[in-house]
Formats: structure tokens, sequence, C-alpha cells
């Protein structure tokens, strides 16, 4: 086995399009001597000019000294044939993703690197233990995902094929720390875990919009203001690309024998065979100029020239959250005199079950979701019959105050209790299944998606019985498999230990 310390250690990456830049930039900057290979003519020294010229625009910058710059590009050797990496100790790969393509080099690079020697793939889709199924030495093949942009991305995935010696793995996090990365052990299974995790947030937006609950501006809205997600899950999709994140979900929807928690929805794919890709063809879930400005942005917000309510009626009076939401924006608690709007504070049930439990009039019930951070924003939903006196002035007395009202159709969960209890569930699922150690699905999802919270540390922020639940009374109310809850979850609610305690 090589030393992964050794400051000798020779880095040989091969495919030197993008990602493969970006590979071989960050490993000069961790200070390591790289080999770069392509098979196209001229390839690697175009990758070569590429990554050198990135450097000088960090010296231009300030961010990087001339002779580091200049170091870096001494370290850096252009392979004119396979055979050029027979020095290098660890070999990544960033070719094209196809399977044969990927078995034939593996079989190549085999014939030429040192028994000891690492090859490590960097496929974001294709399973190691498929690739490493051809080599001689299947003990040695691992994979290495980075994400693109790789200069920017601090994280890499290190995974875990069936026949992967440990020590390679051990070798490989301690390469990527080499990197300048953040490691993460993941086992091998399809979208590895950042891919599989990711999949919660885009298709439970998407799926809100698909019964009619809310737009793709509200959804994203929500999760901004009252998640503090970075981006929505719509504004995301569109910035990634439908021609990207709608093959994704699919394909790990279809490796993980078609589960329901993967599952998206009849309008991705209609986007995504309509060619309305996002940003990049001007048209998604939103409209884009030339510059990739949205046009015409929708608004969030409700409006009505109702009169702002002064008084409601309160049916959930022992909710504290609601209450002090209540004294904030003006609004006095009252007997209830059969004409005045009726709040509730829910969690995970629907305004039209909580008005069959209590036998409330669901003509003036506004429900209210108090979860997350409510200072901007607040949603509120109706059942179905409801007329609109109660929703506008409700609605008209957060506007007063300041706070953004969304108005939403009936919907378990609200939209941010549904999406958090979605993200938290399946980052259960993936700790259940063994695929990375509670704290490196965390990690991975706040470097790899720039999340607020990890999802398990969702659950935390949440209580993990109040996380259990909401996902299960959802899952009552839908009687939808995609919403079950992970027994990972379960098992700790009803234990009353913490989410992150190990199997």
């Amino acid at each position: 086995m090589i030393d992964p310390n050794a400051k000798d250690l020779v880095v040989g990456v091969v495919g030197c399009g993008a990602m493969g830049q970006g590979i071989i930039q960050v490993a000069l900057q961790g200070g390591l001597r790289v080999v770069a290979y392509d098979a196209r003519e001229g390839g690697a020294a175009a990758g070569r000019d590429a990554v050198i010229g990135r450097l000088n625009r960090l010296v231009e910058k300030g961010t990087l000294e001339a002779d580091a710059a200049a170091g870096m590009g001494e370290a850096l050797t252009v392979a004119g044939d396979i055979a050029d990496l027979a020095s290098a100790g660890v070999i990544v790969e960033a070719v094209f993703e196809d399977i044969e393509v990927k078995r034939a080099l593996f079989e190549k690079l085999e014939a030429v690197v040192a028994a000891d020697a690492i090859i490590a793939s960097n496929t974001s889709s294709l399973p190691i233990g498929s690739l490493a199924r051809g080599c001689r030495h299947p003990a040695r093949v691992a994979g290495l995902h980075f994400f693109n942009p790789v200069p920017l991305m601090r994280l890499v995935e290190v995974i875990r094929g069936p026949a992967t010696d440990p020590a390679v793995i051990d070798a490989l996090v301690v390469i990527g720390r080499r990197f300048g990365r953040t490691p993460v052990v993941v086992k091998d299974s399809p979208g590895f875990l950042v891919n599989m995790g990711g999949r919660a947030f885009t298709t439970e937006g998407l799926h809100l919009q698909h019964e009619g609950v809310a737009t793709p501006a509200q959804v994203d809205a929500v999760m901004r203001d009252c998640g503090h997600f970075r981006m929505g899950p719509f504004q995301l999709m569109d910035l990634t690309g439908i021609d990207v994140n709608y093959p994704v979900s699919m394909i790990v929807f279809e490796q993980f024998l078609n589960d329901p928690r993967l599952r998206t929805t009849p309008q991705h794919r209609a986007l995504f065979d309509a060619g309305r890709f996002g940003r990049k063809t001007g048209q998604g879930h939103y409209s884009y100029d030339g510059k990739g400005n949205v046009v015409d942005a929708p608004s969030a917000d409700h409006a009505s020239d109702a009169a702002p309510a002064t008084a409601v009626h309160v049916a959930t009076p022992n909710d504290a959250a609601l209450l002090e939401m209540l004294d904030r924006v003006g609004l006095a608690v009252r007997g209830d005199d059969g004409h005045i709007p009726v709040v509730a504070a829910l969690y995970g049930e629907d305004a039209s079950g909580f008005c069959a439990r209590t036998v409330s009039d669901p003509r003036r019930l506004v429900a209210i979701d108090t979860t997350g951070d409510t200072s901007k924003r607040a949603t509120l939903m109706t059942a179905p019959g409801a007329g609109p006196q109660a929703r506008d002035a409700v609605a008209a007395a957060f506007a007063r105050a300041g706070v953004a009202p969304t108005v939403i159709a009936d919907s378990p969960g609200f939209i941010l209790q549904r999406m958090r209890a979605m993200i938290a569930n399946l980052g259960c699922e993936m700790a259940q299944i063994g695929l990375a150690t509670p704290e490196d699905i965390d990690t991975a999802m706040k470097l790899g998606l720039n999340y607020p919270l990890g999802p398990l540390e969702i659950v935390e922020d949440m209580g993990v019985a109040h996380t259990y639940g909401i996902i299960s009374a959802i899952h009552e109310a839908t009687r939808d498999p995609r919403y079950r809850p992970s027994l990972w979850l379960r098992r700790r609610a009803l234990l009353g230990l913490p989410v992150h305690t190990p199997a």
C-alpha cells in the first residue's frame, strides 16, 4: 500500500475536462505532484494550460503568491501516453460517464501502475463495484467523487466498493485532506450520498406543486425566509438544469427499485421533454432573460384589500409558539363568537383533518405554521370550502405587522414542515442503511448542497419526537409510502434517544 503522507506522492489525473482540471488544481494547491493524461489529442496540454491560467488569475487577485503558482506549474506534467502514469501512487479517473469506457481504461491502468497504486474514479453515478468487476486487483479500486466546481466545493466523497480494501479508503481520506477537501466515507450505493440525499429537497417541492398546494415562488420563498436555505428547490433545479436533475432523479429512483421516497412528478418530466431546462434555455420553473435574471418574478405574498383582523379565536390554546406569533402581529385572543377567524397551529396535519377531528368550523379556520423562522414570513392555509374573509383578514394582520403572508391550499405539514421532515427522514434512512455515519451525512449535505443544517441536525432542531410525529401524520393523511417514517427515526423517537445515536 502506498504511503498517502509521502512528500513525493504523485497523483495521476486521467481526463482533463472541467472536472479533471479542477482535481488537478486542488492537488497542486495541496502540494502534490500531478501527471495529467487525456486520450484526446492535445487534451492534456489544454487542461494544463487552463489550470495554469486559473492559478495565474489567483495571483492577479492576490490570493496566491507568484512563486507558489510557479512551483505548482513545475509540479504538473503532461503525459503523452498512458504508460507515463507509471510513477503515480494514486490515479483519479475523470473521464466520460460510460461504464465500458471506464472499465477499458482501468484495464489499461492496471497494466502500467505499480501493484500498490490506488485507482479511484470520480464517477457520480456508476457503481464502484461494477467498475472494479473486471480489474485484476479490485481491492485497490474506490471512488473519489468531487463536486463541481472542484476548487470551490470543499466536499469529496470517498466511496467504499464491495471489494475495496479498508486501507485504500483510509489512504484516500488522507489524500482527500491533502487536496484541501473534507472527505466523507460512503458505501457504494446509487447516487452515493449527496445525489441520493438531495432528492428529498427537489422532489418534495415538486410534489407540493403537483398537488396544487403552492406555486414554485411560494415554496422557494418559504424555504429561504423560514427555513434559511440559500435557494428554494425550484430555483436550484433551474440553476443546475432540468436536463441534469431530472435524469439524476430517475437514475436514483430506478436504482433504488422505485422507492416512493425518491419519486419525482410528471411536471418534472414534462419540463425535461419540452427542453425547458431552466436558466440555460431561458425557461424552466421560471422565465429568464439573457443574463439569467428572472423575468416577471411571481410574488409569494398574499394580497387583498381586506381589513386586518384585530382578534381571533385560538383552537389550539396551549400552543405557546402560536400565542407568541399572534401577540407579535397584534392579534388579540378572544372567545369564539361565531364570526371572528379561528386559528390553529398544526403539525403534520392538514386543516381538513383538524376540522373533522375537533369539529371546528372549516369556513373560518386559518391554520398557521409556527415552525422555522416566522419573523419575515408566515404560512397560512385553509380547508376546502373556506370563505376568503377569515383568511384575508388574518393575512392582512400579518402584512400590517411586516410579516409577509404566504397563503397555500390545504396540505399536511404546510410547506416547511413537509420539506424539512422529508429531508430529515431521508437522512435518517441513509443512516439506517449504513450509507455513511450520521455525522458524515450531515457534513456532506451541508458542504455538497449548502444546506443550513444537515438532515439529522434538522431532526435535532425540530426535536426527534416532533419530527417523527410530523412525518407520521403526513403518512397517515396521505397513505402514501413516500412518507413512511424511517426506522432509524422511529426507534430513536420511541426510546427518547438523540437522533445521532449509533445503531
